[in-house]
């Protein structure tokens, strides 16, 4: 493909939008978490470098035992060691959810801060968390929430170049390419599309309803 100019840039990646809503016009969160915002935050806490299946299978057990913030916040973390043992980094992460539920009852009055700054202050909490708890719980949409799954997708786009190396700067990538009222359904519907389609290894670009627009369509 040769280089665009950034206004053929936007044209294609809202060409990538339109289709995403026509394919996913309903795409929500995985993560089961009760409509609890506490809860969505410890979801999406556990499931950094594990699946969402994986963390929706020991989040029960978790919330049974400790149902609410401050139950966890008093919790022994051997036990939620014990209950979380199947994902990965389950001893850090053990220590986080805790440390966390601290911090929201001593700092926050057990409520769950609706400001991305405050978000990110609790242990195991960036700046993905943080996008995904106040798009999924409160509706604010301050970013985008960029998970391997977005990462790689816009690298394959060509919406982040070479120097975008990190999420927050393929994070910055997409905010300057897509409007506003754009970025709230870009996580749900990439994860979407990142696992059905284009995955890590072999993505299916025979199949892919975005071959046409994709600078590395049968190229990865």
């Amino acid at each position: 493909m040769a280089r665009e100019t950034v206004g053929t840039k936007r044209e294609r990646a809202l060409e990538v939008a339109r289709r995403m809503n026509e394919h996913y016009p309903a795409a929500e969160c995985a993560l089961i978490y009760g409509g609890d915002p506490f809860r969505l935050t410890i979801a999406v806490l556990l499931s950094a470098q594990t699946t969402d299946k994986g963390v929706n299978k020991v989040t029960p057990a978790l919330w049974e035992r400790y149902p609410t913030v401050a139950d966890l916040a008093a919790a022994d973390v051997r036990d939620v060691e014990d209950i979380i043992r199947t994902i990965g980094f389950y001893h850090t992460k053990a220590a986080n959810v805790i440390k966390a539920a601290q911090m929201v009852v001593a700092d926050y009055g057990g409520e769950i801060p609706r400001d991305i700054d405050e978000l990110q202050k609790l242990p195991g909490v960036g700046r993905k968390t943080a996008n995904v708890v106040l798009n999924e719980a409160f509706g604010i949409v301050e970013g985008i929430a960029v998970d391997t799954h977005v990462f790689r997708i816009a690298h394959r786009l060509k919406f982040a170049g070479p120097s975008a190396d990190t999420p927050a700067k393929t994070e910055t990538a997409l905010l300057k390419l897509y409007p506003r009222k754009y970025w709230g359904p870009i996580n749900h519907q990439w994860v979407l599309f990142g696992r059905e389609t284009c995955i890590a290894r072999n993505p299916k670009c025979a199949t892919c309803f975005l071959c046409d627009i994709c600078p590395s369509c049968c190229k990865v």
